[in-house]
């Protein structure tokens, strides 16, 4: 995995069994993602790629041999760590939408995009973190949805520019913003409203995550805390940048990437 993921420093404190089986799923789910997205080396694009990628879950989870070295990579430790096949195919799913909506009419429509392109695979890491109690689950759930929207709102130019509105329309009805704002390129006042709206849903998920998050799977979800920790730093980055993700990408420098994941690491059990 590249320093220059945001994850580097989140997965470095995982045992190694741990960190292999993390970056696989990590690697699996990117390539998927990529495929949908037309970026990367992918061995196909589109609507082509959902049923490759479908077909090559399943080849992970038969025994069959992979076709592909995310695949390879990821077959050993479906078994090792009973990783979840509907979690995968939630992704799948997720990424799939991509290739019909660019457009959410509503949070709740968004929620669900969310929830299958970023919670799914919360759900898988818990697995191989070990946690036991039913609260990691909620946590996953919440703490998906919180990274997500994070990225919606860090991504808002990248993601027009490839014909697609995550902010949803009865948001920019309600910050009374039009389409045309986000195309502007800039951050007007109506793109601002339409961006706290959403930033106020991003707090309430990193929220919930955290009242969800159990004490006994708290040392367990170290590395998800120091994700947590990252993505909250970068949401309040935006906030003090006045929402302005069109002058430049938002990111958390590494060494305070670093600093924060050795503060959750040192934090008490």
């Amino acid at each position: 995995m590249a320093r220059k993921t945001t994850f580097y420093y989140a997965f470095l404190v995982l045992p190694v069994e741990q960190r292999r089986a993390i970056i696989a799923v990590w690697d699996f789910c990117r390539a998927v993602d990529d495929a949908v997205d037309e970026e990367g080396d992918a061995p196909v694009r589109g609507r082509e790629a959902v049923a490759f990628w479908r077909d090559e879950l399943a080849r992970c989870y038969s025994g069959a041999v992979p076709r592909t070295s995310q695949g390879c990579g990821l077959q050993p430790f479906v078994r090792a760590f009973d990783l979840p096949r509907q979690a995968f195919e939630d992704v799948i799913d997720g990424v799939a939408m991509d290739l019909d909506k660019t457009r959410y009419q509503t949070f709740e429509d968004l929620f669900e995009y969310c929830r299958r392109v970023a919670s799914a695979v919360g759900m898988i890491c818990i697995r191989i973190f070990g946690c036991h109690h039913p609260g990691s689950s909620d946590y996953a759930l919440h703490l998906g949805v919180a990274l997500q929207l994070t990225n919606i709102l860090r991504d808002v130019k990248d993601d027009f520019a490839k014909g697609r509105v995550y902010l949803p329309l009865d948001v920019l009805q309600q910050a009374d913003c039009r389409i045309e704002d986000i195309a502007a390129g800039r951050a007007s006042e109506p793109v601002r409203r339409a961006m706290r709206i959403v930033d106020a849903r991003a707090r309430e998920f990193y929220q919930r995550a955290l009242d969800a998050r159990p004490e006994e799977d708290r040392r367990r979800l170290v590395a998800a805390e120091i994700m947590r920790a990252v993505y909250f730093a970068t949401l309040e980055r935006i906030e003090r940048n006045g929402y302005d993700v069109f002058a430049g990408r938002v990111r958390v420098p590494k060494p305070q990437q670093a600093l924060i994941a050795l503060r959750q690491w040192l934090l008490p059990s």
